[in-house]
């Protein structure tokens, strides 16, 4: 741009890879060229959050993508969830994991459900150079588990981000079930929650719910977030949310 007379250039963000640091910047206002740095940066965060999070934490950025009926619940008492949304919840749930470099599920989804935890997208949506994203199993899976082969993990949660953010996973989605769930929200390691809600109700408390365990005692006690993005999918809501 230095070279080809260029006279103004529109940044959104700077870079916030210490190896870059605003150099590219700094050389262009350098050389006279006036720079205007944050324009529409809430937007093009929102679109980089996970390479920005990755870049100044060192970990993924973590997306916790849940499904539930209008009264929070994934599962019946008998323990069938298949399926509680419907095509295109799902279809949109499969570009998320395309969009992940790691997907993240407990143990006992594994042995519960076999996951193969891939990507499967309309032939439209494909390309060749798609990759699936990395499986993670917190814990031990069997080792005919249809997700296979996978890196498995265990111990603190903190540690385990570190890794991955290591092997430069930039977004970790994370599909487990309600313990490994609830395990990642109460540690605080949520970046964003992305919920596909069903019209539909199983009613009574029988029901698996969300999140596992006990929950807050009064209203006070509530974690309550920000909804960031709401959208139709097919017949059912999806709902993003952020802290």
């Amino acid at each position: 741009m230095i070279n080809a007379g260029v006279s103004r250039v529109v940044v959104a963000l700077a870079d916030p890879d210490p190896k870059v640091a605003g150099q590219g910047i700094d050389r262009l206002r350098a050389a006279g060229i006036d720079v205007e740095v944050g324009c529409r940066a809430d937007d093009v965060a929102r679109q980089l959050a996970p390479y920005l999070h990755h870049r100044s934490t060192g970990r993924p950025f973590v997306v916790l993508k849940l499904a539930s009926t209008l009264d929070g619940r994934t599962a019946g008492p008998d323990g069938t969830s298949q399926w509680i949304t419907g095509d295109a919840a799902r279809t949109d749930a499969h570009r998320l994991r395309a969009d992940s470099d790691a997907i993240l599920v407990g143990a006992g989804t594994v042995r519960a459900d076999n996951p193969a935890l891939t990507v499967r997208l309309p032939e439209s949506e494909r390309s060749t150079d798609d990759t699936e994203p990395l499986r993670v199993v917190l814990g031990a899976a069997p080792a005919d588990a249809a997700l296979q082969p996978c890196l498995e993990v265990s111990g603190d949660l903190g540690v385990i981000l570190d890794d991955l953010g290591a092997r430069g996973v930039l977004q970790l989605m994370v599909e487990g079930g309600a313990t490994v769930a609830k395990a990642f929200h109460e540690a605080g390691l949520v970046d964003r929650y992305v919920l596909y809600m069903a019209p539909a109700i199983f009613g009574g408390d029988d029901a698996l719910s969300l999140f596992s365990g006990k929950g807050a005692p009064t209203l006070g006690d509530l974690w309550r977030g920000r909804i960031v993005d709401v959208a139709r999918v097919g017949d059912d809501l999806r709902l993003e949310i952020e802290a």
